[in-house]
């Protein structure tokens, strides 16, 4: 493949990834808001307390969406280190995503339901971005392109030069 062909290729990819991120990510949004609210007038639960079990119920959904929608044709082998990483970077955004909740709620007193709301939608945007990069880069790594595997196999098959004797 020309690396003029190369390009839009690799441009449609990641279109085509980051539409699957999105839909699975914005289902998740939808499942982490509508547990924060549903906690948040029916329990007694502080503002973060329940965001932070919100964003627990959503990232449970999300790895799910991940693993058999938006990643489903990535690397399958080493679930154990995929769920470690997909948890080790999931805590990294709940704490940016409650962070900015816990600042505004706390710090500004800015603690109406409309205000929590826009903190914890503020968070899980600033949250996304750490995420989508994470999960991409770290936790459902793509496999090697077929061409790049057929070269490698090829001059592994390709019969090796006889050695050129030493000059002295």
């Amino acid at each position: 493949m020309s690396a003029q062909g190369a390009s839009p290729s690799r441009l449609r990819l990641l279109v085509r990834e980051v539409a699957k991120f999105g839909a699975v990510g914005g289902l998740g949004v939808l499942v982490n808001m509508g547990a924060f609210n549903l906690l948040r007038h029916s329990t007694d639960l502080q503002v973060v307390r329940a965001s932070l079990l919100a964003t627990g119920i959503a990232i449970a959904f999300n790895y799910v969406g991940f693993r058999y929608f938006a990643y489903r044709d990535r690397e399958k082998s080493g679930r154990a280190r995929e769920l470690t990483l997909f948890l080790l970077f999931s805590v990294v955004g709940a704490v940016i995503e409650n962070g900015i909740l816990y600042v505004a709620t706390y710090g500004f007193e800015w603690n109406s339901p409309w205000q929590n709301n826009f903190f914890k939608f503020l968070g899980i945007g600033l949250g996304t971005l750490f995420r989508f990069w994470s999960y991409r880069t770290w936790v459902f790594r793509a496999l090697p392109a077929r061409e790049a595997v057929q070269t490698a196999e090829s001059f592994l098959d390709s019969p090796r030069p006889a050695a050129v004797p030493a000059k002295r």
